[in-house]
């Protein structure tokens, strides 16, 4: 007589499902990957697969003239050595400073950073081609003092590249956070995405450049990138 009404019922079960696919997305995005040099002739089954992009700093001297050619409006060919020695980060001249001594500055410390919602923190990426495929793969660390969650995993997008508008843009065929393959989840990939390519810094003249581009190619194992004919 005094039971539970069957709305009741209905969003007691519709919570119970969410609280599953949180739970699950967040075991499958702790669950670290199995990095390999080439994929196995039978993969194991819910085993999530990573080969590392190449980053030979001797195939890629001569990214940075390209760059500069690029950067004033002539068409390059990169491979995939330059391309990541170019997104690797410099190098500090020297030790990093010694922090100032004194009470916090307002809105630092832990505190601050779980207020503001930045508690995720994208390392520097890696690219490959493979087959005309582009793989971009990104370490990513969580860390929520409140929690005292401070874990790591690794994202990597499988896609092409395609004109969106006016410019060309990344467009993942497949993304996961881990073991957890986001494509599956509604609206879960453009966000990620976006925080982690915004995170990357890109130097203002090839940004500019990027956007005059009249044509991009992902060739089988290089990025080819054609500016319109003078």
């Amino acid at each position: 007589m005094y039971g539970p009404s069957w709305i009741e019922v209905m969003v007691g079960a519709v919570f119970s499902v969410i609280i599953g696919i949180v739970l699950a997305a967040a075991f499958l995005i702790f669950k670290p990957v199995t990095q390999v040099k080439e994929l196995p002739k039978e993969p194991a089954v819910g085993m999530v697969y990573y080969i590392e992009g190449s980053h030979d700093s001797a195939k890629a001297r001569r990214v940075v003239s390209k760059l500069k050619i690029f950067a004033q409006g002539g068409s390059i060919v990169l491979n995939e050595d330059e391309i990541n020695t170019a997104a690797a980060p410099a190098t500090p001249a020297g030790p990093p400073p010694a922090p100032a001594k004194g009470p916090a500055a307002p809105g630092k410390g832990p505190a601050a950073e779980a207020d503001s919602g930045e508690f995720l923190t994208p390392g520097a990426p890696n690219f490959r081609i493979h087959d005309g495929e582009l793989q971009i793969s990104v370490p990513v660390r969580v860390k929520y003092a409140l929690v005292g969650l401070n874990q790591s995993f690794l994202v990597q997008a499988k896609g092409t590249i395609a004109r969106q508008g006016d410019t060309f843009t990344y467009v993942p065929d497949t993304v996961y956070d881990g073991s957890c393959p986001l494509q599956r989840l509604p609206l879960a990939t453009g966000w990620v995405m976006n925080k982690i390519l915004s995170a990357q810094h890109v130097p203002p003249e090839l940004a500019a450049a990027w956007g005059r581009l009249a044509d991009v190619t992902l060739e089988p194992t290089a990025l080819k990138l054609t500016m319109p004919k003078p």
